[in-house]
C-alpha cells in the first residue's frame, strides 16, 4: 500500500454516554495506537488496552475504532485523543539470494515514513526558531538543583540562558566592576534600584542617574521619590492633625457662645426697650457670625471631602454620598494602612511610610473623634444664626458686654478655622500627598503583595551560585551555548536509552562496517566496507577486500553503444543506463567482432571500457557483463521438511506421505529376473519379488539369461515379444 495521508491523530469531546470513537489512520497492531484522556485542568492520562477499551479496524487503511469499556467512558469535561504511535524497530529481516516481495520491502517502507509523520507530529508541537532567525546553540548543562526556581530568560547575544526571575543581584553599585544584562544593583546615594541593560565596565561615582554610563541602565525602584514623598506625606499628615485639632476648640467655644446667648435672650426679655438702640449694631454682628458659621461649615466639609476617616474597605463614594476626589485620603483599618485614591484609574492606592511617620499618620486617625464632633456640632452653630432676631433685643441690653463677647468669641476663633482651610487653599498639603501616590504605590508594590525587594534579598544566595559559575567555569554559558544539542536529545531520550542499552554492539558494528572513499586501515576478516568512489559493497578476506556482490543483476546485463569519432571511453549507453560489470566477466563486441580484453580494450573500473584504438563514427559496441556468484554451501538438514535423523550407512531420504517429510528409508532391493521356456516352448519369466522369492540355485541356474533391475520395471508379453517398462 501507499500512505496518502498526513494524518496520525483523531481528537474528540466527550459526552459521558458515547463509546466507540473512530480513528481515521492504519495501524498494524492493535499496540499501535495512543489512548489519551484530557481533563479540564490539564491533566493528562494515558489509558490502557483492555483496561479501559479495545481497539478493532487493525490493518484498515482507512482506519477502526476505539471502544471504552464500562466505567470508562469520556464525560463531558474530557478530550479524547487518538494518536498512532509505532513502535522504533526494524523487523525486516533480508537474507542473500532469497528472493524478496514488494510487499514486503513496502511494508517495511511504510513503517519508515509512519514513524516520520510520527516525529514529524511530536516537531510541529515543540517550540521552534524560525527557518531565518540565527541561534547559535539551544543546550545547557545546568543540572536539576541549579536550574530550580530559575527561568529561561536570554542573555545579550540572544542565546538561550538559566537566570533569575528580576536578573543577578550584584548588590551596591561600584566601579570599574563588569556589568551584564540582567544584572541589578542598587544605588547607595538614594537607594534606588537599576537593572543592567547592555554589558559594560563601570566607572566614575554615583548617583547612576548622571553617571556617563546611565543610558546601560534602567530605574526599577525608585526609591528617592518614594522618600521625598512618604516625607510629604508625613508632614501634611501632621498638618492635617494641627487643623483638625484647631477646628475642634473652634467648635467647643460656637457651642458655649451659643449657650451664653440663650441665657443672655433670657436676659433681654426685660430689656427689649434698650436694645432697640442698638439693633443695627447687632444685626451686622449676627450677619457677621453668620459668615463665619458658613464659612468654618465649608472649611470643614471640605476637609471631609479629602480625608474620609477610618474604614474597614475601600469606599466607592465620600462621607457626604458624593463621588470621590481625586487625592481623598482613609485609613484602612483592616490592613492599618493610610490609602489615596486616584481619580484616572478609580483606583484605592496604599501608602506604606516609615513607623516614625506611621505614628503620624495614627495621630490623624485617634483624633476623628474630634472631627466627627465638629460636625456634630455644626448644628449649635446653625442655631447661632437662627437666633439672630433674639440676639436683636440685646440692643437694650445697657452693658451689652454678653452679646458682645459671644460674637467676639466666634471672630476670635476665625484665625483657627482658616488655618484649617489654608491646608486646602492655596498650599493644598492634602492634594500634594495624593499626587505622589503613584510613586508611592510603586514603592508599596514592590513589597506587597508581591514583595519583589525581599525575593531578591532571599535569593542572595542563588544569586551568587550564578554568579561565581559565570565568572568560573561557565557552565551556564556552556549550556547556552549547546542548547539545541539537549532539545535534541531530550526529544530522541527513548532512542538514546536504546543506544546506550546496545553500546557494545553499536561499537562492534562500528569497527565491522566502514563507508569511504579509500579502503579502511586495518581490517580483520569478515569486515564490511562500502566503496563511495565505485559505489560498491566490498568484503575482507585473506587476500584483500573483495567485492560482496556481483554489479550484475541477474545472471547477465546487455549494454549498446553508438559511437562517435576517435572515442575510446564508453560509460553510457544508448539506452541511458550507467556501464556496470564484475572484471573480467564480460564480452565486447565492436561491429559483432569481439574484441580480445587486455589486448583490443581495457575494462577493470567496474564502470567504463577503454579501447585500445578510437571506433569511427556509428560504430556499434556492444558489452555484455555477467553477474558472478559462488554456490553456497548447503546442508541437507536446512532443508525444510527434511529429517535425517537416524541415518545409517546404505539409507536414501524417501517421502512419507503421512507425515509430508523426507526421512531414512532402505533403497528398493534389486529384481532378478530368470527368463526360460516350459515344455511347449513358451517363455517363462520368474523374479526374486524383492528377495522374497525363495529361488534355488539349481532353479537360478536353468535361466536361459537373467536381468537385473531396481524397482520400477515391469515386464509384459505381448504377441511372444518381451516388453519392459520403466
Amino acid at each position: 500500500m501507499t500512505i496518502s495521508t498526513t494524518t496520525i491523530k483523531n481528537s474528540y469531546s466527550g459526552d459521558g454516554s458515547t463509546t466507540a470513537f473512530t480513528y481515521t489512520f492504519k495501524i498494524t497492531d492493535q499496540d499501535d495506537i495512543e489512548v489519551l484522556i484530557r481533563s479540564n485542568d490539564g491533566t493528562e492520562t494515558t489509558k490502557t488496552i483492555t483496561t479501559h477499551y479495545t481497539v478493532s479496524g487493525v490493518g484498515n487503511a482507512g482506519g477502526g475504532t476505539v471502544t471504552f469499556t464500562a466505567g470508562n467512558i469520556p464525560t463531558s469535561t474530557q478530550t479524547v485523543v487518538l494518536r498512532r504511535s509505532t513502535p522504533q524497530t526494524q523487523t525486516m529481516d533480508l537474507i542473500d539470494n532469497d528472493p524478496m516481495s514488494a510487499d514486503t520491502i513496502e511494508t517495511a517502507h511504510d513503517k519508515s515514513i509512519a514513524i516520520s509523520q510520527e516525529l514529524q507530529e511530536q516537531v510541529d508541537r515543540s517550540i521552534k526558531f524560525s527557518r531565518t532567525n540565527t541561534f547559535t546553540s539551544s543546550e545547557f548543562t545546568v543540572d536539576a538543583s541549579t536550574r530550580a526556581n530559575k527561568i529561561l530568560a536570554f542573555d545579550d547575544n540572544g542565546e538561550i540562558s538559566v537566570t533569575q526571575e528580576l536578573g543577578t543581584y550584584k548588590g551596591n553599585w561600584t566601579t570599574a566592576t563588569a556589568y551584564y544584562g540582567r544584572d541589578l544593583v542598587k544605588d547607595s546615594s538614594n537607594n534606588n534600584i537599576y537593572i543592567c541593560v547592555t554589558a559594560h565596565t563601570s566607572s566614575g561615582a554615583v548617583p547612576i542617574s548622571s553617571n556617563a554610563d546611565s543610558a546601560k541602565w534602567s530605574l526599577l525602584v525608585d526609591a528617592a521619590s518614594a522618600t521625598s514623598s512618604a516625607s510629604a506625606a508625613a508632614t501634611s499628615a501632621t498638618n492635617a492633625s494641627n487643623s483638625a485639632t484647631a477646628a475642634a476648640a473652634s467648635a467647643a467655644a460656637a457651642a458655649t457662645s451659643e449657650s451664653n446667648a440663650s441665657t443672655s435672650e433670657s436676659n433681654a426679655s426685660t430689656s427689649e426697650t434698650n436694645a432697640a438702640s442698638s439693633a443695627s449694631a447687632a444685626s451686622t454682628s449676627a450677619s457677621n457670625a453668620a459668615s463665619s458659621e458658613a464659612a468654618a461649615a465649608a472649611i470643614f466639609d471640605n476637609f471631609d471631602d479629602s480625608y474620609l476617616g477610618a474604614k474597614a474597605s475601600n469606599p466607592s463614594v465620600d462621607n457626604d454620598g458624593d463621588p470621590l476626589e481625586d487625592g481623598a485620603l482613609y485609613f484602612d483599618t483592616t490592613n492599618n494602612v493610610m490609602k489615596v485614591y486616584d481619580l484616572g484609574t478609580t483606583t484605592w492606592f496604599q501608602l506604606t511610610p516609615t513607623v516614625a511617620n506611621q505614628n503620624n499618620i495614627n495621630t490623624v486617625a485617634a483624633i476623628s473623634a474630634d472631627i466627627t464632633q465638629a460636625a456634630t456640632d455644626s448644628a449649635d452653630i446653625q442655631t447661632v444664626a437662627a437666633d439672630s432676631a433674639d440676639i436683636q433685643t440685646l440692643a437694650d441690653i445697657e452693658d451689652g458686654t454678653v452679646a458682645t463677647n459671644a460674637i467676639s468669641n466666634a471672630g476670635t476663633n476665625t484665625a483657627n478655622i482658616t488655618t484649617v482651610a489654608g491646608q486646602i487653599s492655596p498650599t493644598n498639603n492634602i492634594a500634594t500627598v495624593a499626587s505622589v501616590s503613584a510613586d508611592i504605590t510603586s514603592v508599596a508594590g514592590q513589597i506587597s503583595p508581591t514583595n519583589n525587594i525581599q525575593t531578591v534579598a532571599n535569593a542572595n544566595a542563588n544569586i551568587t551560585t550564578v554568579a561565581a559559575d559565570l565568572a568560573g567555569s561557565n557552565n551556564i554559558g556552556t549550556v547556552a551555548t549547546d542548547i539545541a544539542n539537549v532539545n535534541f536529545v531530550g526529544t530522541d531520550i527513548a532512542n538514546v536509552n536504546i543506544v546506550a542499552s546496545n553500546i557494545s554492539d553499536v561499537n562492534n558494528f562500528a569497527d565491522t562496517y566502514f563507508i569511504s572513499a579509500t579502503a579502511p586501515s586495518s581490517p580483520t576478516l569478515g569486515d564490511l566496507w562500502f566503496d563511495t568512489t565505485n559505489n560498491v559493497m566490498k568484503v575482507y578476506g585473506s587476500g584483500g577486500f573483495v567485492t560482496a556482490a556481483s554489479s550484475i543483476n541477474g545472471t547477465a546485463n546487455r549494454h549498446k553503444f553508438t559511437a562517435t569519432s576517435g572515442q575510446t571511453t564508453f560509460t553510457v549507453d544508448d539506452d541511458g543506463n550507467n556501464l556496470a560489470y564484475d572484471a573480467p566477466y564480460l564480452d565486447t563486441y565492436l561491429n559483432g567482432v569481439k574484441l580480445v580484453n587486455n589486448s583490443d580494450f581495457t575494462a577493470t573500473s567496474g564502470t567504463s571500457i577503454v579501447l585500445a584504438s578510437g571506433a569511427a563514427t556509428n560504430d556499434i559496441l556492444e558489452v555484455v557483463a555477467y553477474g558472478t556468484f559462488e554456490l553456497a554451501n548447503f546442508s541437507i538438514n536446512d532443508a525444510n521438511d527434511v529429517s535425517t535423523a537416524g541415518i545409517t550407512d546404505g539409507q536414501v531420504l524417501t517421502w512419507n506421505a503421512s507425515s509430508s517429510t523426507f526421512q531414512a528409508g532402505n533403497a528398493s532391493s534389486a529384481e532378478v529376473y530368470g527368463f526360460n521356456k516350459d515344455a511347449s516352448g513358451n517363455l517363462i519369466v520368474t523374479t526374486t519379488n524383492g528377495g522374497n522369492d525363495n529361488i534355488s540355485s539349481a532353479t537360478y541356474a536353468s535361466f536361459d539369461d537373467v536381468l537385473f533391475a531396481a524397482s520400477g520395471f515391469t515386464f509384459s508379453l505381448s504377441n511372444g515379444d518381451l516388453i519392459a517398462t520403466i
